[in-house]
């Protein structure tokens, strides 16, 4: 079964982590990286099943394939997850082993933090393993990659309201946000900062209550949210939410969101074009976070990396331009943009030992 969902899904490598004495079970996908080492965020959730974990691991991999395609990136795409809650789970000793695995594929897979991960995580794992992103400053980091990410979408937020309502007047439009956590609440800073009216949810309530406090959001109960008269849906939780069930109670004009893989379907995503429902595609809105780590690899600098985050604008322009032109859904107009850039650089690349192991050098002062 595993290797047939391999087979389909195209992934270099999967590697299976497991230590029992400090109860570590993950899994690391490596799906492509014909552009370079393969970057993506380590994820920590409390899976009900492992084969869940491997589904959603394989998921995440092949996202990161296409959202470094498009960002322009001269990276890979890969992800990990550990089976854990990361409220009860986490100890230093947890964090230092799945290091060491990481070690042992020597810069084929370079890690950062994903959900239920934070930067003191990564220093555990920064301990055991040099292919590292987003550690602390003191290291050569960038520290939380959150509000670059939240940065970027708003970059990509522009961009869609430009393309549906020919203005980028953030604050003119009110928006309902799925997910208060470190980028969606980020987020949720940068719309109020420009005067927009938000409706937020999460299923922490200490976030929905900061959120209203401290922000001047609007709340709404978890399930509400899809009903919200608002301009613009944003999901900044995790993926599948635009589905069979909440599609027809959306009442939006533009999806924008930080979430990953947020169309539960590509079937959905023809519906969305369908009904004239812009969809940003998620891998291209939220691909500042990758593109600020990205560069510690050359050795960080923060003006460089706001610059870097202004490009999500213009790609999502020329996706849209591409979906306009040939008559295609977005989703799918962002996947060939990815493809064919992955095929033209692959066809021009020579073998090499990676950026994996000049990443290393780099870090050791080589």
């Amino acid at each position: 079964m595993i290797f047939e969902t391999l087979a389909t899904s195209g992934h270099e490598e999967v590697v299976f982590c497991h230590n029992k004495d400090v109860g570590l079970k993950a899994i690391i996908a490596i799906h492509n990286s014909v552009l370079g080492p393969a970057l993506g965020g380590l994820r920590m959730w409390p899976y009900k099943t492992e084969q869940e974990a491997l589904n959603d691991v394989l998921r995440l991999s092949r996202g990161m394939t296409f959202k470094n395609a498009v960002a322009g990136l001269n990276l890979g795409g890969g992800k990990a997850v550990i089976i854990g809650d990361p409220a009860k789970d986490k100890s230093e000793a947890l964090f230092r082993t799945f290091g060491r695995f990481i070690n042992s594929l020597n810069g084929r897979y370079i890690t950062a933090e994903d959900v239920g991960i934070d930067v003191n995580d990564m220093e555990y794992v920064f301990r055991e393993t040099e292919f590292v992103t987003g550690v602390h400053q003191v290291h050569g980091g960038s520290g939380d990659p959150s509000p670059f990410t939240a940065y970027g979408a708003l970059q990509g937020l522009m961009a869609s309201l430009s393309h549906k309502f020919g203005n980028e007047e953030v604050g003119n439009y009110s928006y309902s946000v799925q997910g208060l956590g470190h980028v969606g609440m980020e987020f949720v800073k940068l719309l109020r900062e420009q005067g927009a009216k938000v409706f937020v949810t999460d299923i922490n309530q200490e976030a929905v209550d900061r959120a209203v406090n401290e922000h001047g959001c609007e709340a709404v109960a978890l399930d509400d949210i899809y009903d919200v008269d608002a301009d613009v849906y944003s999901p900044c939780a995790l993926g599948g939410t635009v589905n069979e069930q909440t599609l027809p109670r959306l009442k939006c004009k533009v999806i924008c969101g930080a979430a990953n893989n947020q169309l539960a379907t590509d079937a959905i995503g023809d519906e969305l074009a369908g009904r004239g429902i812009l969809y940003a595609p998620d891998y291209a809105v939220n691909s500042g976070g990758v593109m600020n780590v990205s560069l510690e690899i050359d050795g960080y600098n923060r003006e460089r990396a706001m610059r870097m985050m202004r490009t999500i604008y213009y790609n999502l322009g020329r996706i849209f331009k591409i979906a306009d032109q040939d008559g295609i859904p977005t989703y799918k107009a962002a996947d060939r943009m990815a493809e064919e850039r992955i095929a033209i650089i692959g066809r021009t690349k020579l073998p090499t030992m990676g950026q994996g192991t000049r990443f290393l050098g780099r870090l050791r002062g080589q």
